[in-house]
């Protein structure tokens, strides 16, 4: 199959976690996206999401992973740590390095607490080690927003609060009709993953994290601001820190060279 792009998933207790891999590498680089994963999984979309891994492909099999299927009421960040180490342990996976984006960033850095015998490096990006003001005030708008079932807005202000306002001139254009398309039927996956996040803490644990890691964000993040980078960069003692000018969330999105970045980090 092009890029060796296969669709799976792994048995993780009574449910199974959805994963997407690609590339021939015998090195593992595993990426856990953010919390639109609550709204739409990597489920059958391996191809879609291989291209941007391209330079990857030759040294490494990258994996994408979604949430695991039925996630309890007061599921953690912790909790999601756990259960992703268990998902590589059961994969044969023994070493990897990881990155994490926004919501991702945060499971990324319990991985690295809890199981630093699993990660190699660690790349966290638009992250945070804690809930801030800027977090706080979003992700519960976003969970009134899912509560009421206002899949428009929903969709327009992760968007506002996400993209530079260069890519938002062109992007505004379809606000009349995004909230047509896309819809899950529930959202409780969504508002489990949300509400996980307004209770997490890792700052005062993030000396635990022994791995080099690299710390991605934009000065202009009006999802986790830009203040929550400096604070992983400080109390990280192996990091080093990338901050993208006039970007904001969605920088690993719009930044032309982030990937060659990950994988310069990677490789260096």
């Amino acid at each position: 199959m092009l890029w060796n792009a296969k669709n799976g998933c792994v048995h993780i207790g009574d449910t199974d976690m959805i994963y997407a891999s690609f590339g021939y590498g015998s090195k593992t680089f595993i990426v856990l996206p953010g919390l639109s994963d609550g709204l739409l999984t990597v489920k059958g979309k391996a191809l879609l999401l291989a291209k941007p891994f391209a330079d990857f492909f030759k040294d490494y099999t990258v994996y994408m992973f979604s949430r695991k299927n039925e996630m309890p009421e007061g599921y953690s960040i912790r909790d999601m740590a756990a259960d992703q180490a268990r998902a590589l342990k059961e994969l044969g996976i023994t070493k990897a390095s990881v990155m994490g984006v926004s919501q991702g960033g945060m499971i990324a850095q319990y991985i690295a607490i809890d199981y630093p015998e699993l990660v190699e490096k660690l790349v966290i990006t638009v992250s945070a080690p804690r809930v801030n003001e800027i977090i706080h005030d979003g992700v519960s708008s976003w969970i009134e927003m899912a509560v009421k079932g206002d899949h428009k807005s929903l969709m327009i202000d992760t968007a506002e609060r996400g993209y530079s306002e260069k890519y938002l001139k062109a992007y505004r254009k379809i606000y009349p009709v995004i909230g047509m398309v896309g819809k899950p039927h529930s959202y409780d996956r969504f508002l489990i993953n949300a509400r996980a996040i307004l209770k997490f803490n890792a700052y005062d644990e993030l000396d635990k994290i022994i791995c080099p890691t690299y710390i991605i964000g934009g000065d202009d993040d009006k999802t986790v601001g830009v203040q929550a980078s400096y604070e992983m960069n400080e109390r990280i003692a192996n990091s080093k820190l990338h901050i993208y000018n006039g970007l904001g969330h969605a920088a690993y999105e719009e930044a032309s060279d982030f990937y060659q970045r990950v994988y310069d980090f990677l490789k260096d």
